[in-house]
């Protein structure tokens, strides 16, 4: 990594974003793994457009961002890591490390407490998974989440680098495991001992409530194996699962200005 690029990784993260958005499209429109259900420009569109947005929102409201967070713990030597003075490819590994189990509870949470479920199932109700799905997330999830891990950057100490590191496998881990795209069997079967694989994230988008509550790991699929709450496969199998949730089917919901109401318009289911 540069000197630039540590100093502002956004450009860095863009470009790895757009990499991966592109390679994973290509992966999905080359071997897709169930056939779309929702017209993929209209969905694409909508999904892009809030990332989009969720850029901005980001940018205006929020002081400070998690990369600046851990300048600040670094030029204090604030947080554990801080203090424990570990090499740096150790204090990385276990940021990162400890930055996924994070992210797994967050995300837990946000299944469990009703008002969090609400924004959450946004993401959720996406009629198809598909690389574009890894990135739906409601402006207040975003916000949320972002302080969620301003806060643990503190607490742990995380270093700059390690953050950057971190953002990086996330966002590109939640495109890679929410491709509709095929693995080999093996390769998955191999894989999902370690990381999050797309067969294995797609229980977790059926609308079965046991299935909807299970493989909440973005990156790293040991947590779930850990906590009890990892599902290896969809009851229905992968060709005929239905995804989604059970209250909002209409396709004119993928509208971004339905998105962005969705919480709010269905605030009693």
């Amino acid at each position: 990594m540069t000197e630039t690029a540590f100093n502002d990784p956004s450009w860095l993260r863009l470009s790895i974003f757009i990499g991966v958005l592109i390679l994973c499209a290509l992966w999905e429109n080359k071997l897709p793994r169930r056939k779309l259900t929702v017209d993929r420009a209209f969905r694409w569109f909508n999904n892009l457009t809030l990332v989009a947005l969720n850029s901005v929102v980001v940018a205006v409201i929020m002081p400070i961002v998690a990369f600046q967070a851990a300048i600040i713990a670094h030029e204090n030597q604030w947080g554990l890591l801080n203090v424990l003075a570990l090499p740096n490819w150790l204090n990385v590994l276990i940021a990162v490390v400890l930055l996924d189990l994070v992210i797994y509870l967050q995300h837990l949470v946000f299944h469990r407490i009703k008002p969090l479920w609400k924004l959450h199932r946004m993401h959720h109700a996406d009629l198809d998974v598909d690389v574009t799905t890894g990135t739906r997330f409601h402006p207040i999830e975003i916000i949320l989440s972002m302080v969620v891990k301003i806060t643990f950057v503190f607490a742990l100490g995380v270093s700059p680098i390690a953050i950057v590191v971190f953002e990086i496998i996330l966002n590109a881990s939640a495109m890679f495991n929410h491709s509709n795209a095929k693995l080999p069997l093996i390769l998955d079967a191999k894989l999902r001992k370690l990381i999050v694989t797309p067969d294995m994230h797609r229980v977790h988008h059926s609308v079965i409530p046991q299935e909807t509550h299970s493989n909440f790991g973005f990156f790293l699929s040991v947590w779930d194996r850990l906590f009890g709450t990892y599902r290896a496969q969809p009851k229905l199998g992968h060709d005929d699962v239905e995804i989604g949730v059970p209250e909002i089917r209409d396709q004119t919901e993928q509208r971004l200005d339905k998105l962005l109401t969705q919480p709010f318009r269905y605030a009693k289911k």
